[in-house]
């Protein structure tokens, strides 16, 4: 008996991407692009654009083809519907109570404080992660990307290298003295 596998036949049409399921994704709720119109007043107000912000770690998303940052300055950060939660989302699908931030010595960590639809990073759930810069975060219709700004480095000062020191002159090789 022999096993064979099926390479894709290239004169068949490959499917297109939006024919295939999508982890994570009802259906029933198209998910927002433009993040912006789900959060609350405070958090519009605290976000800031891409260009002008310092240093540190950041939940990044698209507005009027801008890229805004909300900064994640606290060890611990609550992401939800809740009044008291730090970034607020007024978004159904999205829990009172949905996600933490913490950030940590050894990096960032996304936790899912036990929402109904799940969180994800990268189209996957998750109920503890590991961020890294570049990963996508979704709430709900929520969509985030977690930046990292590092610290612009000071260029290093040039050094001066001595050429020659002053009074002492080196005959060439092979004068006569």
């Amino acid at each position: 008996m022999t096993i064979q596998a099926q390479l894709p036949d290239p004169a068949q049409p490959q499917s297109r991407l939006s024919d295939r399921p999508t982890v994570g994704i009802d259906a029933h709720h198209p998910i927002v692009v433009d993040s912006f119109a789900l959060l609350d007043h405070r958090t519009r107000a605290r976000s800031i654009p891409e260009r002008v912000a310092p240093p540190g770690r950041y939940l990044s998303f698209e507005h009027d083809d801008q890229t805004r940052l909300i900064a994640l300055e606290r060890p611990i950060t609550h992401i939800g519907r809740g009044l008291a939660a730090d970034v607020r989302l007024e978004d159904t699908n999205v829990s009172r109570r949905h996600a933490i931030v913490a950030l940590r010595g050894d990096g960032i960590r996304l936790l899912d404080d036990r929402s109904s639809n799940g969180t994800f990073v990268n189209g996957r759930p998750v109920t503890v992660a590991q961020l890294a810069d570049g990963d996508v975060l979704r709430f709900g219709r929520v969509v985030f990307r977690y930046v990292e700004i590092a610290p612009r480095r000071k260029p290093q000062p040039l050094r001066r290298i001595p050429l020659a020191r002053r009074g002492h002159h080196h005959a060439p090789a092979g004068a006569a003295a």
